[in-house]
């Protein structure tokens, strides 16, 4: 397994793993062409500066078998940035194989080479991941006194 920064060439192969996942019904009417197109638009957006990283990881033939997007933040509280992890996928087949935690861990370098202060994500309890306590082994710990809340402002 090799890991790379994600480049706008990758929008497919995203748009194939995202979708595959199975877990984000708004696609079942759309087609991968429209999705990949979206998914372009987006990953333009986090490589145009240094802001936004998306790194993948692909098998020996270049099969890509997950990314991790994250997001260096500034914080006025803090005393180094926050590298936020909006999204960490994997594909069914090579769960369990150590692709995460490669992914988490190519975030973490980077965050300490950035001087971040900590790294933070959303993982949803009803996720095999959460179930199976995949956050926990790799060092994190759940944040037990806050909430997270969101504004939606589309469907």
């Amino acid at each position: 397994m090799s890991l790379r920064k994600a480049v706008l060439a990758d929008s497919r192969a995203l748009a194939e793993l995202i979708r595959g996942i199975g877990w984000f019904h708004r696609f079942d009417t759309e087609d991968l062409e429209t999705t990949a197109a979206r998914i372009e638009t987006h990953l333009g957006l986090c490589l145009g500066d240094d802001s936004h990283d998306v790194w993948l990881a692909e098998d020996e033939q270049r099969h890509l078998l997950g990314y991790v997007a994250v997001h260096w933040l500034p914080y006025l509280i803090l005393r180094g940035p926050e590298g936020y992890i909006s999204e960490l996928f994997v594909e069914e087949a090579a769960r369990g194989q150590g692709v995460g935690q490669r992914l988490l861990a190519v975030v973490r370098e980077e965050g300490l080479r950035r001087g971040c202060s900590r790294l933070s994500l959303i993982n949803f309890r009803q996720r095999e991941s959460y179930e199976r306590g995949f956050y926990r082994k790799a060092g994190w710990s759940e944040r037990e006194t806050g909430a997270n809340f969101i504004l939606s402002l589309m469907d």
